[in-house]
């Protein structure tokens, strides 16, 4: 029986993964099935640009898999079982229980809107396409409107930044306010800051630093101090979480619910569970948590597939680099902000703005959604036979 290998979601760290192990591992011995909750590939730091009014650009999943053997499950990953090694879900296709021998959990995170009053009932995030398209069509209908309109945007992480200039350079007729807890862009090193503020006030952005949001209604975001700020749409942007599947199903996780993880992304509960992206708890090089981000994501799927190649066929589990070495921030189409940070994660003191760094994430952005769509591009052709005992526990396999 063939070993299978069943990965949770096709983000970017689940695409790199399954495309890595396609071509790494002999399909007589391996099968791959990725499950997704939309056929889709999504371009998720493409997504304030599409609430924004950019064109939306989605890659069909079963266009991506062609030809590398894996098979695509459309369903929605309900629950996970990792004494019995098995995974509940349901979704258009039929429901039921999906058993592995070797479980990538890579389901990504969500907009975290939990705490505050009004937050979920009233406020848009834009960590999923669904929820995107439905703040770009109230902003249509915002800029329809004889008198415009006023867009708060809440949380001044690098997604509140983004979506802030994003929105106020594509919908000049709209009155866009930044709400920041403290102080704009504190993680960024002076200049870049300063070339941030420039460029709010450039786009007419206006920022409410160290401050702090007690509610949000259908009309109004109330403050702490007692400020009300009128709003016709209030975009949240302020943290992320996970999903409480991993903990439902007895993984251990953190506080926060992400996977712990030895260094090779392997679960510390359970072995033959790993955990990629936002999902997991992984420990740079530098000895501090990995953040969430597309960078982080690569950074722990290398590792992840390597390990699983490398235990599968009794073979050297190779280390990859786990580093976070830069921010690149987008600041509406023609500006950005290229921010490295040193070895403890802070900001170095140069940074690169304007024309040039935003050119510079245009291209990545193209780059990384070829190489999504291309997942086994320029990878070995040699695929490696399973060994006759891999360090891995063995399964029951149900379909």
């Amino acid at each position: 029986m063939k070993h299978h290998i069943v990965i949770l979601g096709a983000g970017y760290a689940g695409v790199y993964v399954a495309g890595n192990l396609a071509r790494r591992l002999s399909a007589a011995d391996v099968r791959i099935t990725v499950v997704n909750a939309v056929p889709d590939f999504v371009e998720r730091m493409r997504l304030h640009q599409v609430a924004a009014g950019r064109a939306a650009s989605a890659q069909r999943l079963l266009d991506v898999f062609a030809g590398t053997g894996i098979r695509l499950r459309v369903a929605r990953v309900t629950a996970v079982d990792p004494e019995r090694q098995v995974v509940a879900v349901t979704g258009t296709e039929a429901g039921g229980e999906l058993g592995y021998d070797t479980l990538v959990y890579a389901l990504g995170s969500h907009g975290d809107v939990g705490g505050v009053p009004g937050a979920a009932e009233h406020a848009f995030d834009i960590a999923a396409l669904s929820s995107a398209l439905r703040l770009r069509e109230r902003l249509n209908g915002l800029d329809r409107r004889d008198e415009g309109g006023n867009v708060v945007v809440v949380g001044d992480g690098l997604t509140g930044i983004e979506t802030a200039t994003e929105i106020a350079e594509s919908r000049p007729r709209l009155s866009v306010t930044l709400v920041a807890r403290g102080e704009l862009g504190a993680r960024l090193s002076a200049g870049a800051r300063g070339h941030l503020r420039r460029a709010c006030d450039r786009l007419g952005v206006t920022v409410l630093e160290h401050t702090t949001v007690a509610a949000v209604e259908a009309t109004r975001v109330r403050c702490a101090d007692g400020t009300a700020l009128a709003s016709d749409a209030t975009v949240w942007t302020a943290g992320f979480a996970v999903s409480p599947i991993a903990a439902a199903g007895g993984l251990e996780i953190t506080d926060t619910g992400r996977i712990v993880v030895d260094r090779t992304m392997r679960s510390v509960s359970h072995p033959d569970v790993y955990a990629v992206g936002d999902s997991v708890h992984a420990i740079g090089d530098n000895g501090r948590p990995l953040p969430m981000s597309c960078a982080s994501a690569g950074y722990t799927g290398g590792q992840a597939f390597h390990a699983i190649v490398g235990r599968l066929t009794s073979g050297k589990v190779a280390k990859t680099r786990l580093v976070y070495t830069y921010n690149h921030i987008s600041l509406g189409r023609r500006d950005a902000i290229l921010q490295l940070v040193d070895g403890e994660g802070q900001a170095k003191p140069a940074y690169v703005g304007g024309g040039t760094s935003a050119r510079v994430k245009a291209a990545l952005l193209r780059m990384s959604l070829w190489a999504n769509a291309h997942p086994t591009f320029g990878l070995p052709k040699r695929r490696r036979r399973l060994a006759a005992t891999p360090d891995v526990p063995a399964g029951k396999v149900m379909v």
